[in-house]
């Protein structure tokens, strides 16, 4: 889900983009987006773990094992991953679209611009102290404010 959608439910054409740039890169990694920070600690998604180790020069811990394995592939594998990327940049006018997307999965000698920090949403956890918000004891004119409840 693209960080403007989770976080204002703002919806567009380049949300569907953010989506399927997750979903090249977790197929090229083999792990899910969402269960990522239970195995590993270090990174909090599939995103932030493919932006750090692409960024590093270190692409081999990004892909799966089983497509490692055959080197053939090599450039078309970094191509899946810039490509996916791309689509999954932090602002919505920096990702391109899915046309273009298309023409850049289907043709080898494309270019593919340089891809910026990704954007990602993580909802806060009911374990953190800093995502729970205090009920105010009193309203902004310091009458108090009565909580109604059903019974």
């Amino acid at each position: 889900m693209s960080p403007e959608y989770a976080g204002e439910g703002k919806y567009s054409k380049k949300s569907d983009v953010y989506s399927f740039g997750v979903i090249v890169l977790e197929i090229v990694s083999g792990k899910k987006n969402r269960t990522f920070s239970l195995s590993d600690p270090n990174c909090a998604n599939l995103l932030s773990h493919v932006w750090i180790n692409w960024m590093n020069g270190s692409w081999e811990k990004i892909v799966d094992e089983i497509i490692l394995h055959d080197s053939s592939q090599s450039r078309q594998i970094l191509r899946c991953i810039e490509i996916g990327l791309l689509c999954v940049q932090k602002l919505v006018q920096d990702r391109p679209k899915m046309s273009s997307v298309v023409m850049m999965l289907g043709n080898e000698t494309s270019q593919i611009p340089k891809s910026k920090t990704p954007g990602f949403y993580i909802g806060k956890s009911p374990d953190d102290p800093s995502s729970s918000t205090p009920e105010p004891s009193c309203s902004v004119n310091q009458c108090t404010v009565t909580n109604i409840s059903p019974r």
